[in-house]
């Protein structure tokens, strides 16, 4: 059964879900028709709170961009790949090779989702070339499951900017800290639930055998290493750029900064805090700052959906705040709800959102504004409000290719490959969203 649903959402997926930018465009035209019809703006004047809305987050989208290029960055080192190809030597048949790579992409995401995304692709390759007989589309679909638990783990976006400075929403409700957020037990509990059920969801989608799809060999050759070997006549110029001295240096000053900001402060994470780290950790396993501009070289090419997506979140977040709409869709959530369906409305308006708006950082931009103040006005937990908002975008992701490409870039396959497993892993995981959400 389990194989004939996934077989029916791969199809269906394929055949109509369009590019996540044409979402944004639509999502930009639907706010517009809204504004216009529930609120007293005349066109003109939408045109304009749009316009000059348009270029508010840069700053918020470099953000979201060093989390996917620090984690891809950290998951292409060498000594990551290394690590890579003892664990998949554990795997020994095609089930553990799928269960496993279900796993570690679950706990990589947890740490970080760029480094999840990319080390889940490439931990599936190594499972490939050791694992005779595992169908790669599965192998692949399970690196991409383990995305699930992006937004509980360390790196989510929703919480890390909720808790930061001068994040869109600081003025309305004030930030709000991760201890209330990333390190509550209801989080706990649906991160490793997703932890320990991915793994055995993954198992029972394998295929019969005489259906299973095996690797082209092509795919599975190794890109080029970013490292350097100099020569005995390299210039003064290049040694520099390839001396480990200068990316020890660089490192050990974020040490220093880090560790006297969490003595000075507590333990308080945020979105810069976690770029730091991971930037610091990718230039000493990288060794030279070189090999790691390279590396980033190569991990800005699936940043591209995120600096031209982010100006249209932008207007629509001003174009809500300024026509009044956001006030509108407020009051809705507040009449229907209650403090105790609150954070379910939530996660599935947030799921709905996350076709049109397939980004952790541009939900709490786009929706944020209606859904939090609703939050506060019916006295919701503003923590648990925040996460129904990640919750939801994670959860839809399986149907939602956006953050799949680098992934499928890195395994050299395509999203007809993976979606039908992934919307299957979507039902279930559902249900185990919901529990956290209600149980704690």
């Amino acid at each position: 059964m389990i194989q004939r649903i996934a077989g029916f959402f791969t199809g269906v997926v394929h055949r109509f879900l369009p590019d996540p930018l044409i979402f944004a465009i639509l999502l930009t035209v639907v706010t517009f028709v809204l504004a216009f019809a529930l609120t007293p703006q005349p066109p003109e004047a939408l045109i304009m709170m749009w316009g000059s809305g348009f270029w508010n987050l840069l700053a918020f989208a470099m953000q979201m961009v060093l989390i996917l290029v620090t984690g891809h960055a950290l998951a292409s080192s060498a000594p990551v790949k290394r690590l890579l190809v003892a664990l998949a030597s554990c795997a020994r048949t095609p089930g553990q090779g799928v269960m496993l790579v279900a796993f570690v992409g679950a706990v990589a995401c947890a740490i970080n989702w760029g480094f999840g995304l990319v080390l889940g692709a490439m931990f599936s390759r190594e499972v490939a070339r050791r694992v005779r007989g595992t169908d790669y589309r599965l192998l692949v679909a399970a690196a991409y499951m383990g995305f699930l638990t992006w937004h509980g783990g360390l790196s989510g976006s929703v919480p890390l900017v909720a808790a930061t400075k001068g994040n869109p929403m600081e003025k309305t409700i004030g930030l709000i800290p991760v201890s209330q957020t990333i390190f509550t037990g209801y989080n706990a509990f649906i991160t490793i639930a997703l932890i320990v059920l991915l793994p055995i969801l993954v198992r029972l989608m394998m295929p019969k055998p005489e259906d299973v799809v095996s690797v082209d060999p092509a795919l599975l050759e190794d890109p080029p290493t970013v490292e350097r070997k100099l020569g005995p006549d390299a210039t003064f110029a290049e040694r520099i750029e390839e001396s480990r001295a200068l990316s020890l240096l660089v490192a050990a000053l974020c040490a220093v900064f880090l560790g006297v900001r969490f003595h000075t402060k507590g333990f308080a994470l945020d979105i810069d805090t976690v770029n730091l780290v991971f930037l610091a950790a990718g230039l000493v396993l990288h060794k030279t700052p070189m090999a790691y501009a390279r590396a980033v070289a190569g991990a800005a090419k699936g940043a591209s959906g995120i600096m031209i997506q982010f100006p249209f979140y932008a207007g629509i977040q001003a174009l809500m705040d300024h026509s009044g709409l956001a006030g509108v869709i407020t009051k809705w959530f507040v009449d229907i709800a209650n403090v105790h369906t609150f954070p379910l409305l939530a996660f599935l308006s947030s799921a709905v959102i996350n076709f049109a708006v397939p980004s952790g950082g541009g939900h709490w931009v786009v929706q944020g504004p209606f859904v939090m103040p609703a939050a506060q006005a019916l006295g919701a937990d503003l923590g648990k409000s925040a996460m129904a908002i990640a919750y939801g975008e994670a959860w839809t992701n399986m149907a939602q290719p956006f953050w799949a490409l680098p992934a499928l870039a890195i395994a050299g396959l395509g999203v007809r490959d993976i979606m039908g497993y992934c919307v299957t892993t979507l039902l279930f995981s559902g249900v185990v969203f919901i529990a956290g959400l209600y149980l704690f």
